[in-house]
């Protein structure tokens, strides 16, 4: 062997020793990226799903809310809308806050209300009064329910259902725990095929905005949150329509009268507001998502 071949064949030998220790390294590379990256989703999850919901949870202002039911449930005994909205005070003062706030009591689902309700849709003519589905809390549907008209007939409007509880009051009088959406469409149950009402995804905005209607009135004395449904970016209600929500439930002390001062409003933890800020941030992409998809008329 000529010494011209025998500095190939060494050079060669380097070249596959290099090349195998190149590839074992990067084999490690891998492995231990693949560990780091396993860790980082085990810790995200026990995050994300255990530590950070239990964080969140808080009822300092009325205890026994802890216990008390999360969203309703659809006749089929499908979860349905989250329960986001309560009222303490007796039934009358409660139905003179929101008629003095601006809704509409729903007339009773019957063969005539029905028809009414389909002509408003059809041929686009108002019907504040419409009926609302039954939703059940507490094993029984709504015992109150009322509307806000959003536009020329019962295809688009606000509306919320009220369930008494004696249990979950406070100060001797009963909760009337709610759940307050936005009608944006007619359309088929995406679960059941029956003829509903699609909600709009943001279902704290309609919390807000029943909060706001009663501030305005003067029908509140007290107002602080709990936590309801926990925070929540891909909910599904009994219809299938998509919703998102922080999770809070706003309780609101019902005024008498017309107050003349704005309501006391109890304050959150701080992990509470932490958590509030995060959402804020995280909300203009989930809006942002709800405007791209189409919406059904």
């Amino acid at each position: 062997m000529t010494d011209d071949q025998g500095g190939e064949d060494a050079t060669a030998a380097t070249t596959t020793t290099t090349a195998t220790v190149v590839r074992s390294r990067k084999r490690r590379w891998t492995v231990r990226g693949l560990k780091i990256l396993g860790v980082v989703v085990v810790v995200w999850l026990a995050a994300a799903y255990l530590i950070l919901p239990f964080l969140w949870k808080h009822y300092e202002h009325q205890p026994a809310m802890e216990n008390a039911p999360k969203t309703t449930v659809t006749a089929q005994g499908i979860p349905g809308d989250p329960l986001n909205v309560g009222l303490i005070g007796g039934e009358k003062e409660l139905v003179d806050a929101i008629v003095q706030s601006g809704w509409d009591p729903a007339d009773p689902v019957t063969l005539r209300t029905s028809i009414a309700i389909a002509s408003s849709v059809i041929r686009d003519r108002p019907y504040p009064e419409a009926p609302v589905s039954p939703l059940f809390v507490f094993g029984r549907k709504q015992d109150l329910a009322f509307e806000k008209p959003a536009g020329d007939s019962a295809r688009h409007r606000h509306h919320v259902r009220f369930w008494k509880s004696t249990d979950l009051g406070k100060d001797g009088l009963p909760l009337w725990i709610g759940a307050v959406t936005f009608d944006r469409s007619v359309g088929l149950s995406h679960r059941t095929g029956q003829i509903t009402h699609h909600i709009a995804p943001d279902v704290d905005a309609e919390r807000d905005g029943l909060i706001a209607d009663l501030r305005r009135a003067g029908r509140l004395k007290v107002l602080y949150q709990v936590t309801g449904v926990g925070a929540t970016l891909l909910g599904r209600n009994g219809g299938g329509d998509l919703y998102y929500t922080d999770g809070e439930l706003t309780v609101g002390v019902l005024a008498a009268d017309s107050a003349t001062t704005s309501p006391e409003e109890l304050d959150n933890p701080p992990i509470i507001d932490l958590k509030e800020q995060l959402w804020s941030a995280l909300k203009p992409l989930l809006d942002s998502r709800s405007n791209s998809e189409p919406n059904e008329n």
